[in-house]
């Protein structure tokens, strides 16, 4: 979806609750999980495509060009070519990525220090599911 920079639209309160506003479809491209982890592994040094690739297990081809390409139309990230045999292209963040990188390391954060417990969560989750089948099934 594009969206034109009308008059009408400074007017807007971002509101990403509010299915016609902007914010929503922003909101979720920078929380896919690929968006994450290439502006997290961007965040200390730039990177070409192939040192992305292998720093960010799992992701195809595809999906890392996809998201690259939307970070750059986003102005999250920049996308240098360098001239030399072989041309070589380069992605680093921008300042406005960086801004976003503070919350996104928090999360990251979060998500790490908190995996044990979340997966004892689920195991006692699991567990109490089977349970209940068991006794359905009886």
């Amino acid at each position: 979806m594009t969206y034109k920079a009308l008059p009408y639209m400074e007017k807007l309160k971002p509101n990403i609750f509010v299915q016609a506003c902007p914010s929503r479809e922003i909101f979720a491209r920078i929380s896919g999980k690929w968006t994450i982890m290439i502006l997290l592994s961007l965040e200390k040094t730039p990177k070409r495509f192939n040192e992305l690739k292998k720093t960010i297990d799992g992701i195809s081809q595809k999906v890392l060009t996809e998201n690259l390409r939307s970070l750059e139309r986003d102005g999250l990230i920049i996308r240098k070519v360098i001239s030399s045999r072989p041309i070589k292209v380069e992605y680093s963040p921008t300042n406005l990525s960086l801004e976003l990188l503070d919350v996104l390391n928090g999360l990251k954060d979060w998500t790490e220090g908190s995996m044990k417990l979340i997966l004892r969560n689920n195991e006692k989750y699991d567990r109490g599911l089977t349970k209940e089948r068991i006794r359905r099934s009886a």
